[in-house]
């Protein structure tokens, strides 16, 4: 049981320090900075809510379950798949409260949407799968804002849809014990993006933002 809780706490802080909110207060300005934003905050809510469901489904067991190498396999992949899922939701809300401004046109917002997502991937590459696997991200986000209706992403409609689905497809708990939590892991999720959406709105410059960008151009 020592080693057990030894490897999981282990794990547990590695993941708290790379993905922990930081604490800064500072404007988000410019492009690399609300990429900086979109990523480390996905990378952080994906984490924190897929170690807190587990902690709370196994109970007294969580420790002990990381002498499974499955089991620690398992979680691995479902934290990288729900990574990609808050990094497509963090990216929509992010641009959405941008795209209003500075006449930006359908192209140039579609080209934000896209830098930001790659940039949230480059991130953490060397942590990604697959490269199959994360081509599949790709495409799911391209065709997630090919039709995507901005202004009302930007009242924050459809926004946070991909992050709660992907919680509880990937978690790695049996279906029948999972079916009972579906509620409670949808509305976990979205609750902590409530936080950093309120931390987005009272740091960002949603105008300099977009003006940052028109000036780099979609090259950037």
């Amino acid at each position: 049981m020592g080693a057990a809780w030894s490897r999981g706490m282990s794990l547990v802080r590695e993941a708290a320090a790379r993905f922990r909110l930081r604490l800064e207060k500072g404007r988000i300005e410019d492009i690399p900075a609300l990429c900086d934003f979109v990523a480390t905050r996905s990378s952080f809510v994906a984490q924190k809510k897929l170690y807190g469901y587990l902690k709370a489904r196994m109970g007294t067991r969580y420790p002990s379950m990381f002498e499974d190498d499955v089991f620690v396999e398992s979680i691995n992949i479902a934290k990288l798949h729900v990574f990609a899922a808050c990094l497509s939701d963090l990216t929509v809300y992010a641009v959405a409260r941008v795209a209003p401004c500075e006449g930006m046109d359908r192209d140039e917002i579609t080209a934000l949407a896209h830098h930001c997502f790659e940039a949230g991937l480059a991130h953490n590459g060397e942590n990604l799968p697959d490269e199959e696997t994360v081509w599949k991200w790709r495409d799911r986000f391209a065709s997630r804002i090919r039709d995507l209706h901005w202004q009302n992403a930007g009242a924050g409609f459809d926004c946070f849809v991909e992050s709660p689905q992907a919680l509880y497809k990937w978690a790695p708990i049996a279906d029948e014990l999972k079916k009972y939590d579906r509620e409670i892991i949808e509305n976990s999720i979205r609750f902590a993006f409530g936080e950093v959406t309120r931390s987005f709105r009272q740091r960002a410059d949603p105008a300099a933002l977009a003006r940052h960008w028109c000036e780099r151009g979609a090259s950037a």
